[in-house]
């Protein structure tokens, strides 16, 4: 069980401050007194009025851009605190020779941290380790002194780090040293893409795994399911409640929910659907044109009778006569085909499938965006019942996903080694180094050309998971860890 800790004093910071903490952009405050280590307290945030200059000049515009559309206004009533910090260390700044290199690593411009130093003519840095509360509290503003008693003893626990050990750790040694940022520019990016990330979901996504290369986060990214998707979820559930609406004699909505979910299904998977055909008694069910045609027919119920090869080389002939011979042809329902269906499917091309496996395909591109290849699949729907072989092509994607993430492991943990050129640079290796340590720890024996085929890709700009300095040929470049691939 975690240890849990009772808290009676709140530590009052500028809210951009505290923002920063919460955000793990930065890992010290600046308080106006030194703080014994080891002590801990809830982070209140207040105004920033305090501050001599106005915020334009002491904190840098990238952080003001996002804190003023994330920062709740503070009420003349009430505060909420998020956040609770322990103490680790407290150093003294006295001279201005270190501010340059101080700001370059946080939030405040050297120009702030200049005028803190002429008014109070020490700067306290205090290293905070700081963990979320399970649910935020809202307590009366107080006069604003450095520290304030809680009206209530607050009861916390480290389940929620900002930071885990080793990123904190790493954090603090930079800043002891002030070495440089290793990775200026992706700040920039951050900053650029961070006010996005407020309201869309891709930018979101892309922020949170830039902050965790730059160490501003080290929680594993765990992708959120899109509310918007949850219908994935119930493609088969809409299958089998056809079948027992069927049965109540209540089949024509069951039917038109279910070929609604199947249409959405292939347009995630990335086909191109000709609303025209909108199916109905005596229509044509679905055709998708782009990026082949394909033409198919849902069947709600118990069983899939005799009747449906027929029907969709009817209609398909009758709508599309030019394209249905070359094209791919697909019977998708709940039920179990007929012995005459099966053998008709054969002859004609047809291929069947469960709503099961159309959603585990739904699943797998959703979870992994683009890695269902529609050319790969066609040559995996074969005429007849085609659930295994369209399993056997899920799967084989997940393998080869699986591997990439293997390769990309494999770099991280070299760059994890504790040696000296680690700690001081950011590490980078050649494809050699790479397939070494990947076959001892994966047992697979691949060979140079093969993982440096991976790695190239696994570099592109349009994935991201590994950067690429350049040599003067294929086996002089080098590689470094960005972020992780996860395997939903």
């Amino acid at each position: 069980m975690s240890n849990l800790l009772l808290l009676n004093t709140a530590l009052c910071l500028p809210s951009p401050d505290v923002e920063g903490l919460l955000q793990g952009r930065i890992i010290i405050a600046l308080p106006r007194t030194f703080i014994q280590p080891g002590r801990s307290f809830a982070l209140y945030p207040s105004a920033t009025s305090i501050n001599v200059l106005p915020d334009e000049k002491y904190y840098k515009s990238n952080l003001l851009t996002i804190t003023q559309k994330v920062i709740p206004p503070i009420s003349s009533e009430t505060v909420w605190i998020q956040s609770w910090g322990k103490c680790e260390l407290c150093q003294i700044v006295n001279h201005s020779e270190s501010l340059k290199a101080l700001s370059q690593l946080n939030i405040w411009t050297t120009k702030g941290l200049q005028e803190i130093l002429l008014q109070r003519k020490h700067i306290f840095l205090a290293y905070l380790r700081v963990y979320l509360l399970s649910q935020p509290i809202e307590i009366s503003v107080n006069p604003q002194s450095q520290f304030i008693g809680l009206p209530d003893p607050l009861k916390v626990s480290v389940d929620l780090p900002v930071l885990n050990d080793r990123t904190f750790t790493q954090r603090k040694r930079q800043l002891e040293k002030l070495e440089p940022p290793l990775n200026p520019e992706l700040e920039e990016l951050q900053s650029a893409i961070a006010s996005l990330a407020i309201s869309q979901p891709a930018a979101k996504q892309l922020d949170e795994e830039i902050k965790v290369f730059l160490g501003w986060s080290s929680e594993k990214l765990i992708k959120q399911p899109d509310p918007n998707l949850a219908w994935i979820y119930d493609i088969a559930k809409l299958g089998d409640r056809s079948i027992e609406l069927e049965e109540k004699k209540t089949n024509y909505q069951a039917g038109t929910d279910f070929e609604n979910v199947v249409r959405d299904s292939l347009e995630l998977l990335g086909f191109t659907i000709d609303y025209a055909h909108k199916g109905g008694a005596g229509g044509l069910d679905l055709f998708c044109s782009k990026p082949y045609p394909l033409f198919g027919e849902c069947k709600a119920g118990r069983k899939i009778p005799n009747d449906t090869a027929v029907q969709l080389l009817n209609l398909g002939m009758l709508r599309r006569p030019d394209l249905f011979n070359q094209a791919a042809k697909l019977i998708i329902g709940p039920g179990e085909p007929t012995p005459q269906l099966q053998d008709a499917a054969k002859i004609q091309g047809m291929s069947i499938i469960k709503p099961e496996t159309l959603q585990k395909l739904v699943k797998l591109q959703s979870n992994h965006c683009n890695s269902v290849d529609l050319f790969k699949l066609k040559e995996y729907l074969k005429a007849g019942q085609s659930d295994e072989e369209v399993e056997k092509y899920i799967d084989q994607v997940y393998t080869d996903i699986s591997l990439r993430s293997q390769i990309i492991t494999a770099v991280k943990e070299l760059s994890e080694q504790d040696n000296e050129t680690a700690k001081t640079i950011r590490p980078s290796f050649t494809v050699t180094e790479i397939r070494v340590h990947y076959n001892a720890t994966h047992n697979p024996r691949l060979n140079d050309e093969v993982v440096h085929d991976l790695i190239i890709e696994l570099s592109s700009p349009l994935t991201g998971y590994l950067g690429r300095i350049k040599g003067s040929d294929w086996k002089s470049d080098r590689f470094y860890f960005l972020r992780n691939l996860s395997i939903n």
